[in-house]
């Protein structure tokens, strides 16, 4: 993140403050499982740049009565984009090597956006959570505190002279940028709930963070902290609460929103705290020379170590720890080497630095390279595309027939009342209900083929992230419980037994995928009752209303996305089995086992399992018969569901016996 020396005096705390706020977020993103809450450094280099900046603009404001934009534009400009543009640029080059042409064109947009200091934005239209998986495979995320940044500094001083022209008097500025500061933070405390995305990515609901670091540079609270004999003390307990939120929040707390001010509050406490004329403060740790050496590489630090471990994670999805030990040696050779030869170089050009029209001139070239290599690198991409890759593409985007049809009738999160879709025969007496999650969903496919050949009425209860087992479970997006399940269950539950059916299909996703769900893992047995007991309280109600139940052993899950690993492979000459999964890792055969001898217990009820149609005995494929098994990690396929229609068919409606239906062997097949 940008370094700015905005004080007159230079502020070696501030410095370790940025290799504080540096190494939370490389520690996060590397792995490292015991900061948690590591992402939250980007919120400290908020508060720090908000600081910093602030100070000097009402320095130069009291001097001079205003400001020189385009000097202050300028002086931004050669620090800032060379550097990024450098990165951008680099990161293109590689990913023509790692990435398979149709992510190329993807992530291509990235660069571009962010070459322009706007991809948070792009990534709002993208409605990208930042914790979701897939942003695992975006090399350039990471743009997006900058982007914010930028959009700080073009804003904050017209709105800083807007404040002075005002002239409020004495402390008017001030509570101004108070205002500003509980406005920006009301919004972001809400859209937090309400759609995290905006909250998260949308500059105008950080902007709390940086007027709180302004409000903390500004007279008032400076002399307070100047005179207060606790200063010290403050800032010690400003360390605490940053340290607190590292060790305690996840990425599955509903940030940013109120958690968000415990690191800010304490940003701004330490930052108090040192212009306090004491030797007692926490600047006598952010001031050792490793913490100073951290803090000077931080932007370049911060600008590499995201398409470094993202690259290397798709090169090798298992990385040990001396693997991600060498990774972080290799960010910082590259920090290092854009410092000496880029960012320093070009940031104290005398040339540049003689005139402000000439970083200007020389910011629009930059930025004009980065946007023309991104169109470049795209459009390669584009010729690029096989029809193999182009297969790929579209099997992965190739929408289920219930989403096909109507892509409500896989309800939302937050939709409560269901909704049912009919397939099939509508005017048929017979009829079958399919009920679950998305997992249940990707088996519509075939149940559809084989509803309109067997002359049976499918109707649908379909909802995102949505189990049909009785169990409350917390959903990573909306960062809380899930209740609108537990509400949609139950109403659909009633209606289907209203409905009275012939069968009643049970797919959804396993107790295995219960781990991801938790953060402590003493929690995974009492969980596990739960999801036993909720299985067989979903059953038996079905049963006991007169309900042949049919269950769905889940499909495995693969350790990585196999439109993206196949895509990969094949780009790199590789064969598309290098993305298979071992058995052991991707099907769970032992909850499978436990949840078989559940669903055997209960009357009128067959447990169906497909798993040898996707696995041997010993790998999960990743390609059978020329198909892609699945279109991300556990999401069948759509042409690939297609093909399984008549053992479906074979295993649900004409076998009398419960237990596993016989597949063809895996060996014998084409992979």
């Amino acid at each position: 993140m940008s370094a700015v020396t905005a004080s007159k005096s230079f502020r070696p705390d501030i410095e370790g403050l940025r290799a504080l706020a540096v190494s939370g977020v490389i520690a996060f993103h590397f792995g490292y499982t015991g900061l948690p809450g590591g992402f939250v450094g980007v919120d400290i280099f908020f508060v720090i740049s908000g600081y910093l900046i602030t100070q000097h603009l009402q320095q130069e404001i009291t001097k001079h009565g205003t400001v020189n934009l385009m000097t202050f534009y300028a002086r931004r400009a050669r620090r800032l984009l060379p550097a990024s543009l450098f990165v951008i640029l680099v990161t293109l080059l590689a990913g023509y090597f790692i990435l398979a042409p149709s992510e190329q064109q993807l992530y291509s947009k990235g660069a571009l956006f962010a070459s322009t200091y706007i991809i948070n934005l792009w990534l709002i239209r993208w409605s990208l959570d930042y914790f979701a998986v897939d942003a695992a495979n975006n090399p350039f995320i990471h743009f997006w505190s900058l982007s914010v940044e930028e959009q700080f500094y073009l804003a904050w001083p017209a709105l800083l002279l807007l404040f002075t022209w005002i002239r409020p008097g004495k402390h008017g500025v001030f509570l101004l940028m108070a205002a500003v500061a509980a406005i920006s933070f009301t919004l972001c405390a809400w859209l937090t709930a309400v759609s995290q995305p905006w909250a998260f990515y949308f500059s105008p609901f950080r902007a709390w963070e940086f007027a709180l670091g302004g409000l903390a540079s500004m007279a008032l609270l400076n002399n307070w902290a100047k005179r207060f004999p606790y200063s010290p003390v403050m800032g010690w307990i400003g360390l605490v609460l940053v340290a607190a939120t590292y060790l305690t929040i996840s990425e599955q707390s509903p940030f940013p929103g109120f958690i968000a001010l415990v690191p800010a509050i304490g940003t701004v406490m330490v930052l108090l705290s040192g212009v306090h004329q004491s030797f007692y403060g926490p600047k006598a740790i952010l001031a050792v020379k490793p913490a100073q050496w951290v803090g000077k590489l931080s932007y370049s630090l911060y600008l590499w170590h995201w398409p470094v471990i993202v690259y290397a994670t798709m090169l090798m999805p298992e990385l040990t720890s001396v693997q991600r030990l060498l990774l972080l040696v290799l960010t910082l050779v590259l920090s290092l080497f854009s410092y000496h030869f880029v960012e320093n170089p070009i940031r104290r050009n005398a040339w540049l630095m003689a005139g402000t029209r000439r970083s200007l001139a020389f910011a629009a070239l930059l930025t004009m390279t980065g946007v023309t290599v991104a169109y470049a690198s795209a459009t390669l991409a584009k010729h690029n595309l096989s029809p193999q890759q182009e297969m790929i593409v579209e099997t992965a985007e190739r929408p289920s027939a219930v989403r096909a049809k109507d892509e409500s009738c896989v309800l939302d999160l937050e939709t409560v009342k269901p909704k049912p879709c009919v397939f099939g025969s509508p005017s048929s007496n017979e009829t079958v209900v399919l009920f679950g999650d998305s997992h249940a969903d990707h088996w519509s496919t075939p149940l559809v083929d084989i509803a309109k050949k067997d002359n049976i009425r499918l109707v649908t209860y379909l909802k995102s992230s949505c189990r049909a087992t009785r169990i409350t479970t917390h959903d990573s997006k909306l960062r809380r419980d899930y209740t609108e399940c537990n509400d949609w269950r139950e109403l659909a539950i009633k209606e289907i037994i209203a409905m009275k059916p012939r069968m009643v299909i049970i797919s959804q996703l396993s107790i295995s995928h219960l781990t991801e769900e938790i953060d402590d893992p003493s929690e995974y047995s009492a969980r596990k009752k739960e999801w036993a007991d909720g299985i067989k309280s979903t059953v038996e109600a079905l049963s006991n209303a007169g309900i042949r139940v049919v269950f769905l052993r889940d499909v495995p899950t693969h350790t990585s996305y196999l439109d993206k690993c196949v895509a990969r492979a094949l780009w790199q000459g590789r064969e598309p089995s290098v993305c298979d999964t071992p058995r052991a890792a991707a099907a769970d055969d032992g909850d499978a086992q436990t949840e078989k001898g559940i669903i055997l217990g209960i009357k009128n009820t067959r447990y169906v399992d497909m798993t040898d149609f996707f696995c041997s005995n010993t790998l999960c494929h990743a390609m059978i018969d020329g198909k892609l098994t699945f279109r991300d990690r556990h999401h069948i396929a759509t042409p690939y569901a297609e093909s399984l229609a008549a053992p479906l068919e074979r295993a649900i409606f004409k076998q009398t016996i419960a237990g596993a239906v016989k597949a063809q062997p895996i060996s014998e097949r084409n992979l």
